[in-house]
């Protein structure tokens, strides 16, 4: 082992060198930069897609309060509502994702944040279905890019080890908007008045939140650690150098479409495919539908409402220590498949049951949902940015992955039609169905990755992880002899 330790320190000195930085990291200025992170930009992206997802989801909370009524909704419209939104959302993130490689997070995730939050403010306008779906579809196309955005932009920040549980923070914000979602619409709809009703109200007041926040953004989001307002200069080199060691072969890298799409050539990209698209079907059918499968209950608007923050509040505390986990044994493959086993347990709970004979077997089932479905998200992504080290790659993969995973919303609004109520088994068949067929691809293509890794090690008669050797080392990827996978 003494000799591998020489060999790595002799190409951490060789990159450190080539990369005008010092050979070895100030650790006191490490953690002071982490702390920095966790305290000034974490919370901050957190808080910006915590409304993104109310923006998103509050058609649910509004139907509730009757606007499939008030806007004189016939048939499958208010499904069809949901299921559109998802074509611009899933179509326009790989553009959006190489314009924030081309402009920064600094410019690209503020301006989409006003654009949406503007939109979904004047939501409150609409007339009638038509109306309303020319908002939610410019809606979605601004919506879209900006979580796969987000999580291209972490990665410029944060290590490979690092990634999984800030990722959880971030995306658990989805959750806690759910969450605060119904608290905010069993006060809104308390209101009352005969000129403007409760899901009026509840638009302007996210929308208007919403368009406050990204205007502050412009301000407080950095472009890069190197620019961070936040940062003093020993912090600065700690970034650049902790990014050479676990994350990036190179930082700070000009924009290129070619080595944008590189990757894509790759076998092993299909199966990331498979696995983008099916995992988020679950994310899809609990987000938007949750008020709807709680109402099948039996319960008053109001309770509806209420009821579904206690499963989204869980299923937050579920996906940090999941996400933590994760990142502490730098392990992706079988957490991944723990979060989709228990989502698909409680799917089954649901399409198996009478949920009016056994209401707490079904609001139980409603917390695995909860539990299970939102993780996926968090691991997926970070798995392959973690076996990425082109920021331009990084960026082009993430967008269309995200992208892919958007689309695959559609399925679950297309199968949740108004004559499958109250059961919506078939939605619920569908959503399982993807849930396993996710299992099956993550589960090869993870174990795959540690036989690759032990073969390696077996040829080469050393024992490496992906954490024993310098990204920086990496210069040609996953053919480099020292290449590890991140599993």
């Amino acid at each position: 082992m003494a000799e591998i330790i020489d060999e790595k320190n002799v190409s951490v000195n060789d990159a450190n060198v080539e990369a005008g930085i010092s050979d070895a990291i100030d650790q006191n200025a490490e953690r002071s930069y982490v702390r920095k992170l966790d305290f000034y930009l974490l919370p901050f992206l957190s808080l910006m897609y915590f409304f993104n997802s109310v923006d998103r989801s509050n058609l649910g909370n509004a139907k509730t309060d009757g606007i499939d009524k008030d806007l004189h909704f016939t048939g499958n419209e208010y499904s069809l509502l949901i299921l559109l939104f998802y074509v611009p959302f899933g179509l326009c993130d790989l553009p959006l994702n190489l314009l924030t490689k081309l402009w920064s997070g600094k410019i690209t995730l503020p301006t989409l944040m006003v654009v949406w939050g503007a939109l979904a403010l004047l939501q409150c306008a609409a007339k009638n279905f038509a109306g309303l779906l020319v908002i939610r579809l410019i809606l979605g196309a601004c919506e879209a890019g900006f979580f796969a955005g987000v999580v291209f932009y972490m990665t410029l920040f944060y290590t490979r080890g690092e990634l999984g549980f800030r990722i959880a923070i971030f995306f658990g914000s989805a959750l806690l908007a759910a969450a605060f979602s119904g608290l905010i619409s069993y006060g809104v709809f308390r209101i009352k008045s005969s000129a403007v009703q409760g899901w009026m109200w509840l638009f302007i007041i996210e929308g208007g939140m919403t368009v406050l926040t990204g205007a502050v953004a412009f301000f407080w989001l950095p472009a890069t650690p190197e620019t961070a307002w936040f940062l003093n200069e020993d912090e600065r080199r700690a970034a650049k150098a902790r990014s050479l060691r676990d994350g990036s072969r190179k930082v700070d890298v000009e924009f290129s479409l070619r080595e944008s799409f590189a990757t894509w050539k790759n076998k092993k990209f299909l199966v990331w495919m498979v696995i983008a698209f099916t995992y988020p079907v679950a994310f899809s059918t609990t987000s938007n539908f949750l008020p709807q499968i709680v109402a099948r209950l039996g319960y008053s608007t109001v309770k509806t409402n209420l009821w579904t923050v206690a499963p989204n509040a869980v299923g937050f505390v579920i996906l940090l220590v999941i996400a933590k986990s994760s990142d502490y044994f730098r392990e992706r493959t079988f957490h991944i498949v723990f979060a989709l086993l228990v989502s698909l347990a409680g799917m089954i709970i649901l399409f198996s049951i009478d949920v009016l004979t056994h209401k707490a077997l079904a609001y139980f089932a409603c917390f695995l949902m909860a539990a299970g479905s939102y993780t996926p998200s968090v691991l997926v992504h970070s798995w392959h940015n973690n076996n990425n080290l082109n920021e331009n790659s990084r960026a082009a993969t993430t967008g269309l992955l995200v992208g892919l995973g958007n689309i695959a919303g559609i399925l679950s609004a297309a199968t949740f039609r108004t004559e499958y109520a109250p059961a919506y088994r078939p939605t619920l068949i569908a959503t399982s169905a993807c849930n396993v067929v996710c299992i099956i691809f993550v589960l090869g293509l993870g174990i795959w990755m540690k036989l690759e890794n032990r073969r390696k090690n077996t040829e080469q008669g050393i024992l490496l992880k992906a954490e024993d050797v310098d990204t920086a080392d990496l210069v040609d990827g996953e053919a480099s002899p020292r290449w590890r996978y991140f599993t």
